[in-house]
């Protein structure tokens, strides 16, 4: 049986991401971890996570690593290298060391970040739209 949970306000703001599952406090994982969908860690990682959606640290995460989503959101501990194409949240106990590469960086009081970031350009979905404007000439 497979079974999904919905993003809290996805209907608010468009997001339509489905949980995937999550590690639990007192889980120890060395690896690489795959992922479709939004997911979320309270437990211990030394490896490689790669999402599609959403990543969550919560505050009782330690991480350490690569991390690949759209979506990153830190808690806890993260020493390695994030790359986001859409944003990488650091919460008020997140602490970040490490590199981070991703279009929007927020960073919210008593979050802490030591490292490296790269600020890419925004992906072609989320890109401006140039729009030609014709001069007219007065006579």
């Amino acid at each position: 049986m497979f079974m999904a949970w919905k993003w809290p306000g996805s209907s608010k703001n468009g997001l339509n991401e489905e949980w995937t599952g999550f590690i639990d406090q007192g889980v120890s994982l060395e690896g690489t971890l795959t992922l479709t969908g939004t997911f979320r860690i309270d437990g211990h990682v030394k490896g490689n996570i790669i999402s599609e959606q959403t990543v969550i640290l919560g505050e009782n995460a330690k991480v350490e690593g690569q991390i690949e989503g759209n979506r990153v959101v830190i808690a806890g501990h993260f020493d390695g290298v994030i790359f986001a194409r859409g944003r990488v949240e650091i919460q008020p106990k997140g602490v970040v060391t490490g590199e981070v590469h991703s279009p929007c960086m927020v960073i919210d009081p008593g979050g802490i970040f030591d490292g490296r970031c790269h600020m890419l350009a925004a992906s072609d979905a989320s890109a401006g739209v140039t729009i030609p404007i014709r001069a007219v000439s007065q006579a």
